[in-house]
């Protein structure tokens, strides 16, 4: 732990604490929005979100499915090899979320416009090892 799993639902509610009977802080509205497990219990998971938010949502809401989402501004060009002089394949606008399927050397290998391309690393949120909450 830490670790990344995806939001299974449209809607997901975010809880004060690791239970039904703790107040809601805020609904996700974003299936397949990734986030960071940074601990849990045996029916919940407290999860950093791309914004720096926390909050527990219950694991029948999470997906192990790996996703990564662009959240400086500008578009992100994905390569055809993680290397920065390599051509474009596709593009990831700002704020898309995109399937990752691996990562390495400071590169990882996402998907964006039906196409597979590498990205470095550091563009995208859902890689760190770090915990993401503030």
């Amino acid at each position: 732990m830490p670790r990344y799993v995806t939001l299974k639902f449209g809607e997901v509610n975010a809880r004060a604490g690791p239970g039904d009977d703790y107040p809601a802080r805020w609904v996700y509205r974003v299936r397949g929005l990734p986030v960071q497990v940074v601990a849990e219990t045996a029916e919940w998971r407290k999860v950093c979100d791309p914004e720096g938010g926390s909050a527990w949502v219950h694991r029948r809401t999470t997906d192990g499915h790996r996703s990564v989402i662009r959240m400086s501004p500008g578009p992100l060009a994905l390569k055809a090899k993680p290397e920065a002089g390599a051509q474009t394949v596709a593009i990831l606008p700002s704020r898309a979320m995109a399937p990752l399927d691996r990562c390495r050397g400071g590169w990882c290998r996402i998907k964006g416009d039906g196409r597979a391309g590498w990205a470095p690393q550091s563009a995208v949120w859902g890689t760190a090892d770090a915990p993401q909450c503030r």
